[in-house]
């Protein structure tokens, strides 16, 4: 193992945390050696890691045409790394000064074994970094950020607070949200419990949505992620899912959320068989404005069932064939009056449309349900 030494800025922020930083300038080719890439993934036991998406090759590209071909090419802003508790800082006594800092020598331990772990991760900067090391020009310097992390945990906290305002795509952003602690956002925050959700319906094996929901880790998917988080947190706001909660003792109610979740999607999925299992482009059902009307219906569906029958699921099955006929998920035309119809495929995911198609539910599930 030996050790990168570079001259750096030692300073604090926060309040009742006091988080270490570091400021340093680095050979930006050399930056890899000591930082890693910690990419988003699920483990065996479906568990989140990592927090970074892959390297997106165009934005990369351009990065590096500019470096190469630029007559004076200058990146300023910095790459921000985590780093572990095995960086060392020594202070260097000099004059008083009146910064908030120290000068000091940043001693981050390097593996010579390019697999073995490394101290630092990229949260910042992994497009910038790729682009220096795959760049044909012997050196470009850069400026480093660091900061010491007790654990993976703040790492993600600390990605999604720095990218969370960039355009970086919001699906990444919100799977990342359940692995994270802190307080954030009131809009990140309302998004917590619902991305939560989201990604135990895509894994678990009881749940008709199991690896068909599209999120970046699970790109296969066909739902979209935006659309199951909309309707979660609907009905975590003042729906089933809220009554739910609020009727059983905290650690009965996830697993409780869920049973209902598997039973009202399950039933979905069995009365329209056919129109599930395709994708968006030849189902409406499985469509953002099918997920979302149909967990409309969920909502009017449960308070005719009730949150604890115990043969909920052929309960909510006999309340779907209701509408079974009303729907046209796949062929045919939506008779929303008789002078107002639209083809199956005319129909998409747009407030006005999600709007039409849910009131359509909503007003022949009342008709028929007696």
């Amino acid at each position: 193992m030996r050790v990168i030494e570079v001259p750096a800025v030692e300073y604090h922020q926060g309040k009742k945390t006091k988080h270490r930083l570091f400021c340093f300038a680095v050979e930006g080719k050399h930056i890899t050696d000591f930082a890693a890439v910690a990419r988003l993934g699920r483990d065996e036991n479906t568990a989140l890691f990592g927090y970074q998406r892959p390297e997106v090759l165009k934005h990369i590209k351009e990065i590096r045409n500019y470096l190469e071909e630029a007559e004076s090419p200058m990146i300023p802003n910095a790459i921000v790394v985590a780093f572990n508790n095995s960086v060392k800082f020594s202070p260097i006594e000099t004059p008083s000064t009146s910064g908030p800092g120290r000068v000091g020598i940043l001693k981050i331990p390097t593996p010579e074994n390019p697999a073995e772990d490394k101290p630092g991760w990229i949260v910042d900067g992994q497009q910038r970094t790729a682009a220096i090391r795959e760049a044909e020009i012997s050196t470009f310097p850069v400026c480093v950020v660091g900061f010491v992390a007790e654990s993976e945990t703040e790492q993600r906290e600390h990605f999604v607070r720095v990218n969370s305002a960039k355009p970086l795509p919001k699906d990444l952003i919100f799977e990342l949200l359940p692995a994270t602690d802190g307080v954030l956002s009131r809009h990140l925050m309302s998004k917590r419990e619902p991305a939560r959700l989201a990604g135990i319906l895509n894994v678990h094996a009881d749940s008709p949505f199991k690896g068909r929901i599209r999120m970046p880790t699970c790109p296969k998917g066909v739902i979209s992620y935006s659309a199951v988080l909309r309707m979660l947190e609907n009905s975590l706001r003042d729906g089933a899912l809220y009554e739910i909660a609020t009727l059983n003792p905290e650690p009965e109610a996830e697993k409780e959320t869920l049973k209902f979740l598997f039973d009202y999607w399950s039933a979905v999925a069995e009365i329209f068989d056919v129109a599930w299992k395709l994708a968006p482009t030849k189902s409406r059902l499985t469509h953002g404005c099918g997920i979302l009307s149909m967990g409309y219906l969920m909502e009017e569906i449960a308070h005719t069932v009730g949150p604890t029958t115990k043969e909920r699921r052929t309960a909510i099955q006999h309340e779907l064939t209701k509408i079974e006929r009303a729907c046209a998920w796949t062929t045919g035309e939506w008779v929303f009056a008789e002078d107002f119809r639209r083809r199956w495929n005319d129909i998409q995911n747009t407030p006005k449309d999600t709007s039409l198609v849910t009131n359509y539910l909503l007003a022949s599930y009342r008709k028929v349900r007696g």
